[in-house]
């Protein structure tokens, strides 16, 4: 994507005007629209009922893409003359729950009709399930919290959210799951 301004408020009549340009880099899900990927909501609700293991879900996550929310948090307030309160500073933050037990995690949803049942001003920031997993990690949370407020909850922890936060793929195996890690290339 590339973005051009010209700046004219310097130029004088019949002078040409170099555009300042610069590139936004694509995140890969310029069209997304924020609906819900029907084979994640399946698995996650085949799970939420006991048909689908952790395993099934994670095999299906890890391919999926995900919204993290991003909300407003305040910096700096100033006062005004009248004694009114007003933002003079305000940050954009990706968002950790802390759990009674003092661990965090970071929050993700599967849409935005997922995300709008948990907050409907957040914003969505669409990023891959390892992208969000290594957001997670780096952030020092314990967890990867899906679609914390359902219909079905999905949590990605220890040794699974660093693996997939390092670029592993989980495999079927017989019966079950496995890592595989990344190529050495």
């Amino acid at each position: 994507m590339t973005h051009v301004h010209d700046d004219i408020s310097s130029a004088t009549p019949g002078e040409d005007v170099e555009p300042l340009v610069r590139r936004i880099p694509d995140s890969g899900f310029a069209d997304d629209t924020g609906a819900g990927d029907p084979v994640v909501a399946e698995v996650l609700a085949q799970h939420g009922a006991g048909r689908a293991t952790s395993g099934r879900v994670l095999s299906v996550l890890q391919d999926a893409r995900l919204l993290v929310p991003v909300v407003a948090i305040l910096g700096e307030v100033e006062v005004d003359e009248h004694g009114l309160a007003h933002d003079k500073s305000s940050d954009m933050a990706a968002v950790l729950v802390r759990a009674a037990d003092g661990s965090t995690g970071l929050l993700a949803f599967t849409s935005t009709e997922t995300m709008a049942r948990w907050d409907p001003v957040a914003r969505p920031v669409p990023v891959t399930a390892a992208t969000a997993a290594t957001a997670a990690v780096q952030d020092g949370a314990e967890a990867l919290l899906v679609d914390l407020a359902g219909p079905v909850t999905y949590v990605v922890d220890g040794e699974d959210l660093t693996r997939l936060a390092a670029g592993w793929r989980l495999v079927a195996l017989g019966d079950g799951h496995g890592w595989i890690g990344p190529s050495a290339e």
